[in-house]
C-alpha cells in the first residue's frame, strides 16, 4: 500500500495527542519502516523524544531527518535546540547556522545562536545574532534582554540604555530585570 506510511504517521500524531508516548513512538517507527525516506516522521519522532526527556534519541532522529532532507531548516533548529540544552554549544551553533542559512527569518535559531555564543564568552557574535532575533521578532523581551546583557558584557552602555528604553514600551518587568542585572537606570 503506497500511503501506509501516512496512516502510521497520523496514528502516531493522534497517540501523541493522548500522551500515549510509547505507542506513538512505535507508530512513527512503523511509518519510517514503511517509507525509510519519510523525513517528517523522523523529525516528529525526534520532537517526541525531546519532549519526553530523551535527548540522545531526539538527536539521533533529527540527524536521520536531516540525512533524508538536509534542507529541513526546522530539523536543523530542533537539533540545535537539543544540543544547546545539552550544553554542546559548538554543535548548537553549527545547527542554528544551518537553520538560518536555509531559512534566514527563523528568529528562534538566531536567538539560540546568540545564547550559545554568549555561553562560550563570544559576546560580539552573541550580539550580532541577538540583533537579528530582535529585529525579526521585535516583541520578544527575552531576545532584547539577552541582547542587553551581551552589550553590558561588551561595556556598551549606550546600547544597553537603548534596549532598556525599547523594553519600556512593551515589557516593563523585563526592563526592570535588565536594569537590575546591569545596574543601569532608565534614561
Amino acid at each position: 500500500m503506497k500511503l501506509l506510511h501516512w496512516a502510521y504517521f497520523y496514528k502516531a500524531r493522534i497517540l501523541e495527542m493522548f500522551k500515549r508516548h510509547d505507542d506513538a513512538i512505535a507508530a512513527f517507527r512503523a511509518a519510517l519502516a514503511a517509507n525509510p525516506q519519510f523525513g517528517l516522521a523522523a523529525s516528529c519522532l525526534g520532537h517526541l523524544h525531546a519532549s519526553i526527556g530523551q535527548p540522545v534519541l531526539a538527536v539521533r532522529n533529527f540527524l536521520e531527518a536531516l540525512r533524508i532532507d538536509p534542507n529541513d531548516a526546522v530539523s536543523w533548529f530542533n537539533l540545535g535546540f537539543i544540543y544547546q540544552q545539552q550544553r554542546q554549544q559548538e554543535d548548537a551553533i553549527d545547527a542554528f547556522q544551518n537553520a538560518v542559512r536555509l531559512k534566514p527569518d527563523i528568529d528562534r535559531a538566531w536567538f539560540g545562536m546568540g545564547l550559545a555564543h554568549a555561553a562560550l564568552g563570544r559576546h560580539e557574535e552573541a550580539a550580532k545574532a541577538l540583533e537579528k532575533a530582535a529585529a525579526l521578532q521585535p516583541m520578544n523581551p527575552h531576545a532584547w534582554y539577552s541582547l542587553g546583557m551581551a552589550y553590558h558584557t561588551l561595556r556598551n552602555q549606550d546600547k544597553v540604555r537603548q534596549i532598556i528604553d525599547q523594553l519600556s514600551g512593551f515589557d516593563p518587568k523585563m526592563q526592570k530585570r535588565l536594569m537590575q542585572d546591569t545596574g543601569m537606570q532608565e534614561s
